[in-house]
Parts: structure tokens; C-alpha cells; sequence
């Protein structure tokens, strides 16, 4: 079966790109092979691990299952988006001070997504855990974890994890 190639334009991590990609080619390595963001990492390549974590148009999404040529016109954030040049982004202020990794292999997926999570609280989108789906979501522990349950830590820097997300919270 012949390559088949198509051109795309991704916004990533607030710069213009315009690429022409394999159509198989999932957004992970496009980002990783193609643009040298190796930030997100390839842990299963099935969507279970949650390391290749990225915002999507502001949502959380696993890089290794959206296909790049899907996403075309998209804003992609990375890990290596969330800081303001030199500053820190409040989530990693806070893990840096809570201690939330430890060999850092799923850090900047769990950045990713406790990104997006404060985004979506702040949105008041409802989780599993949350009690009253009418009412204001509060980041108490168990929703933390409800909503952060997509990224696995072989570490099991969990209650750290948790800490940094509640104290990026406030």
C-alpha cells in the first residue's frame, strides 16, 4: 500500500507549524520525530498510561491515539508549553514543591493533565466522583484522583501527585 501524505497546520505551544504528514502518523510522533518535543512520552501506545498527555484545543488527550491529521487546525500544548519562558506554570510550581515524581517518566503527562483538570473544574465540568453535579466541583482528594486516574505513575508518587494538584488549586 503506497504512503499517503497530507498537509496540516498545528498551533504548538503557540507557534504556527505546517507540516505534511504521513496520514497513520499519530499526533505523539509527530510531536517526538517530527518537531524533537520529546516532552511527552511514549509509555503503551495504547491510551491506557496516560504519559504522552498533551491539551488538545484545551483538553486533556493522549497524544498516541489522535491521529495527527486529525487535528488539523488544532492547538497543541505540551509540557514544554506550559511555562511563560523562564516562569514555572503554577501545577509545576507546585509539584516542583510537593515532590510529585520521582524518575519523571510520567511527570509531564500528569502536568498535562492536572492542567487540564484545574481548567476543567474551573469550569465547573462534573467528574465521576463528583458528589453534587450541579454545584461548584470541589478539588478535594478523591476528585483529584477520580480525575487525574488516566495517568499511572510505576513510581507510585500518587499522594505527592495529589498534594501538588490540590496546592495548584488554591
Amino acid at each position: 500500500m503506497p504512503t499517503v501524505r497530507a498537509d496540516i497546520t498545528l498551533t504548538v505551544n503557540g507557534s504556527l507549524r505546517r507540516l505534511t504528514v504521513d496520514t497513520r502518523t499519530s499526533l505523539l510522533d509527530l510531536l517526538r520525530e517530527d518537531l524533537g518535543l520529546t516532552g511527552a512520552k511514549k509509555g503503551c501506545d495504547h491510551g491506557q498510561c496516560g504519559a504522552c498527555t498533551v491539551l488538545l484545543d484545551g483538553r486533556r488527550a493522549n497524544a498516541c491515539l489522535a491521529l495527527a491529521v486529525a487535528n488539523d487546525g488544532a492547538d497543541v500544548v505540551t509540557v514544554e508549553g506550559l511555562a511563560d519562558g523562564e516562569r514555572l506554570s503554577p501545577v509545576q510550581e507546585a509539584f516542583l514543591e510537593k515532590d510529585a515524581y520521582q524518575c519523571g517518566y510520567c511527570t509531564p503527562g500528569q502536568l498535562c493533565s492536572a492542567t487540564g483538570v484545574l481548567r476543567e473544574a474551573a469550569h465547573g465540568w462534573p467528574s465521576a466522583a463528583t458528589g453534587d453535579v450541579a454545584a461548584e466541583p470541589e478539588l478535594d482528594d478523591d476528585e483529584i484522583r477520580e480525575r487525574m486516574s488516566g495517568n499511572l505513575c510505576r513510581c507510585g508518587a500518587y499522594v505527592n501527585i495529589v498534594a501538588a494538584v490540590r496546592e495548584a488549586a488554591r
